[in-house]
């Protein structure tokens, strides 16, 4: 896989933020040529559970994170430059112990 996207060009931006947990979790949709669509956001210090529809790709761009995708028993621990993956209708524990983590989830088909 290539190294974690630090930019990208001509893509259009939704302005209203997808905002989760009180705030402590916030994205936005990034609209890409062709049709694809990925979120870029960060996450605060805390615990927090996601439940997917599609499969995701989610790319560490900063930061630390523990993640427990449903169903597994281990947990992994990703840091700025990796990446998890979740399937469809599935869901995943996401823990940032300390600071902010930084993220651009890809929606996969």
């Amino acid at each position: 896989m290539p190294a974690v996207a630090t930019q990208f060009n001509g893509i259009s931006v939704v302005t209203k933020a997808n905002v989760y947990f009180d705030g402590n979790v916030t994205s936005y949709t990034l609209l890409l040529p062709g049709g694809e669509r990925r979120t870029l956001g960060l996450i605060r210090q805390g615990t927090f559970h996601f439940n997917t529809g599609a499969p995701e790709l989610m790319e560490i761009v900063d930061g630390t994170c523990r993640v427990t995708i449903d169903g597994a028993a281990e947990v992994s621990v990703h840091a700025a430059g990796s990446h998890f993956k979740v399937p469809g209708n599935s869901g995943f524990r996401i823990e940032v112990e300390s600071g902010l983590c930084q993220y651009i989830c890809s929606f996969l088909s």
